[in-house]
């Protein structure tokens, strides 16, 4: 279990660090479509178009946040198999401390009390799960929700993506929330696919569940980037956080055989709801926008755009 939690510790600071980086660079291009009053970087309903997202995708801190991320998902799925999902994903989740505390160097956002607060009950949230959980289900799952993980993958991320650019500006928490149920179902994913352990690649291929996670994975790391745009850093981590961890962790215990410590189920549930109060307060108290650092670098390019 050790190194299963090291692991998860691991994907939690690239996630946070990538998330950051991410940060800088959607909101760098989206200065720049602004200050030159292009026309094509937002939507009818007053979101980042695709050209406007992907022209975030090409600077050099998405790029490095989002190789952070692709280790991020390597070392979380192998957290996935070593621990249960109650436990991974949220020790993974904690990335949202990570977010916090570089969002305060790197995009000039200030923390209030009552966000110092809500971090605090993360990893006091964190320190409760560690202690209560037992060992990790098989991961044996019925044919059919392998099935159903890939049907409602599909339907969640194309339902979820049409919402949110009918939605426009509005739709940073939800982005952030559905981009959280897509990677939560990477989590689920990789506990019950099959052809891993002995590895076997047709039987890996012939899996619903591999496709739902590159499916999760792809559309979820869209989404995120939109709620990166468009709305506070650490709300839209923060609602992340609630989506890759509430619904996996549920469905580990019921579904998958993740069980506690025999006597410290009480402990777990506290942890696992103390963990996701803490998550949602921090995007509760979240400061929206204005950091000086962001209205220091717009200051800078609107003269350059001028020329």
């Amino acid at each position: 279990m050790i190194i299963g939690l090291v692991t998860a510790v691991a994907a939690s600071a690239c996630y946070g660090t990538g998330s950051v980086l991410q940060a800088v660079g959607s909101r760098k291009s989206a200065r720049r479509e602004a200050a030159t009053a292009s026309s094509t970087g937002t939507t009818q309903h007053g979101g980042p178009s695709l050209s406007s997202t992907a022209k975030a995708a090409v600077t050099w801190e998405f790029m490095v946040g989002t190789v952070l991320d692709f280790i991020g998902f390597g070392l979380g799925a192998l957290a996935a198999r070593m621990l249960p999902l109650f436990l991974s994903q949220t020790v993974i989740s904690a990335n949202l401390v990570v977010t916090a505390l570089l969002s305060i160097k790197l995009l000039g956002i200030r923390l209030t009390k009552p966000e110092w607060a809500s971090i605090g009950v993360v990893c006091s949230a964190l320190v409760l799960l560690a202690t209560a959980a037992g060992h990790e289900g098989g991961g044996d799952a019925a044919r059919s929700t392998h099935w159903w993980l890939l049907v409602i993958s599909v339907v969640l991320m194309g339902g979820g993506t049409v919402a949110v650019r009918l939605m426009g500006s509005r739709a940073a928490i939800l982005a952030g929330l559905l981009s959280g149920l897509g990677f939560g179902a990477i989590g689920v994913g990789v506990r019950v696919l099959d052809g891993i352990d002995p590895f076997d690649l047709p039987t890996l291929l012939a899996d619903p569940a591999l496709y739902a996670i590159l499916i999760s994975g792809a559309v979820g790391m869209y989404l995120h980037t939109v709620a990166l745009q468009i709305g506070s850093v650490n709300g839209a981590t923060a609602a992340l956080v609630v989506g890759e961890t509430v619904l996996p962790g549920i469905i580990g215990v019921l579904l998958l055989g993740d069980s506690s410590r025999p006597g410290f189920a009480w402990v777990a549930v506290l942890g696992f709801l103390l963990a996701v109060t803490g998550a949602v307060a921090v995007a509760w108290f979240g400061e929206p926008e204005g950091a000086p650092a962001a209205e220091a670098e717009q200051r800078e390019l609107q003269p350059a755009s001028g020329g």
